[in-house]
């Protein structure tokens, strides 16, 4: 076992937090025109403002470590949809075709999906908080 395996767990839980935060970011500037942007999304416009709204939403829900996987899965898809799409078309590499935000939320997005959310997630301290059933054979919630 190596020294670093240790904080592990304190490592993804901080990888989640700020990939969620930037993830959240990105949608609230296309949405609201903040952060030194502007709005470039009418409501309800495909695929635009329905990208935004799954950033800034499943951003968050990552950010905060509530329902992580699902979150992180669809908006790990929403980013590749996002690159084959509007970035591909221009050129194939992402260096060329200013797609290195997409592919890099898809797949540090993806990577949430298959490590979870680790340390920090609200998940984890309102699971905490749920009553255990004490009967012998009882079935823990899920």
């Amino acid at each position: 076992m190596h020294r670093l395996d240790a904080a592990q767990d304190y490592a993804l839980g901080l990888f989640r937090i700020v990939v969620g935060f930037l993830f959240a970011c990105h949608g609230a500037k296309t949405l609201f025109g903040v952060l030194g942007a502007e709005s470039t999304a009418q409501v309800g416009a495909w695929p635009g403002w329905w990208a935004a709204l799954i950033q800034l939403v499943g951003g968050g829900l990552v950010l905060l470590g509530v329902a992580t996987r699902i979150a992180a899965f669809i908006g790990s898809g929403s980013m590749a949809y996002a690159y084959f799409t509007v970035h591909v078309p221009q050129a194939l590499f992402p260096i060329e075709n200013g797609g290195e935000a997409s592919v890099m939320f898809c797949w540090a997005l993806l990577l949430i999906v298959f490590t979870g959310p680790g340390r920090f997630a609200l998940s984890g301290a309102l699971s905490a908080l749920r009553p255990r059933d004490s009967r012998v054979g009882a079935v823990p919630h899920a």
